[in-house]
């Protein structure tokens, strides 16, 4: 299932799901929005605080539920990560989002309504950058804009020409899109919201994290089945990650090499996706092939109608 696609004049629903942001950020966004054309409703509890989560678990909820419910509204794009997004995953109705398809976008902590809203509403959400995120970077801008504006048909995602696609481990795989976050993904491993993997692209992106921790977090998914159970992967940014004393440490692409590679699936890596920019748009729940001949990511299709 996709949503319609988003067009000048449209509104956008701003809420903040997971931790707070500061209001000069949050109407930052709300002007640059305005800019591109579009109108912006803001979520009732925006700008609520609760040490370092955005509000209460109930108000932030009710704030992801009321934009889904709004005839008015066409996006709903979350305005930061952080955390918290986890701690209200049961006081969601799936059933009403499913009835109420929209454009849902963020990435971090929103990793985990990315992939619970995919699988169990069957609805395409979008990795992508936030309302505090740096628009002024033209690629994260084209991104953002051409998929969620002109993809109503297959397309295909490669990086800006000066940043490197790499790729190991074979020709091509297939499958629909999961992940974000690594650390959003480990934790919710053994819950009822745990990422299905099976026979699917895994992606992931982390930031500041040393290799140990990597290590661990992706040791815990090849323990659970999960890493032997996708079709391949797709590796995002990993922003602030090295080890700051490589005698006493794996070095991240060792840990890469001994946790992923060895198992001999089609991986892209060096995606531009994540903590970092350019920040490219990734559909998740999408039907898409890995290419590794071409350096390109090939979805298979249309992310909106």
């Amino acid at each position: 299932m996709i949503a319609k696609k988003l067009k000048q004049g449209d509104t956008i629903g701003l809420i903040s799901p997971a931790s707070p942001e500061d209001t000069s950020k949050i109407k930052k966004a709300i002007s640059f929005l305005k800019s591109l054309g579009f109108k912006v409703k803001e979520g009732k509890h925006l700008y609520d605080k609760w040490g370092y989560l955005a509000g209460k678990d109930n108000d932030r909820a009710e704030d992801l539920m009321n934009m889904f419910l709004d005839k008015d509204v066409d996006m709903i794009l979350c305005i930061r990560g952080g955390y918290g997004s986890m701690r209200i995953l049961p006081l969601l109705n799936y059933q009403l989002i499913k009835n109420n398809p929209k454009i849902f976008m963020g990435y971090s902590d929103i990793t985990t309504f990315l992939n619970i809203i995919s699988s169990k509403c069957n609805l395409i959400t979008f990795h992508g950058p936030m309302g505090s995120s740096n628009f002024t970077d033209k690629d994260t801008l084209k991104s953002f804009l051409n998929t969620l504006i002109t993809c109503d048909k297959p397309y295909v995602i490669s990086n800006p020409k000066d940043k490197i696609l790499n790729c190991r481990n074979g020709e091509y795989a297939e499958g629909k899109i999961v992940g974000g976050n690594l650390s959003l993904i480990a934790s919710t491993l053994g819950t009822p919201y745990e990422i299905d993997t099976r026979g699917n692209i895994l992606f992931i992106e982390e930031v500041s994290e040393e290799p140990y921790a990597i290590d661990r977090m992706l040791t815990h998914l090849h323990l659970s089945g999960k890493l032997q159970q996708c079709s391949g992967f797709i590796l995002g940014q990993f922003t602030d990650c090295p080890s700051p004393s490589y005698s006493k440490s794996l070095t991240l692409a060792q840990v890469i090499e001994d946790r992923l590679l060895s198992l001999n699936k089609p991986t892209l890596y060096n995606f531009m996706s994540g903590h970092d920019y350019p920040k490219l748009t990734l559909p998740i729940g999408v039907k898409a092939r890995i290419d590794c001949n071409n350096a390109r990511i090939e979805i298979l299709e249309a992310v909106v109608k």
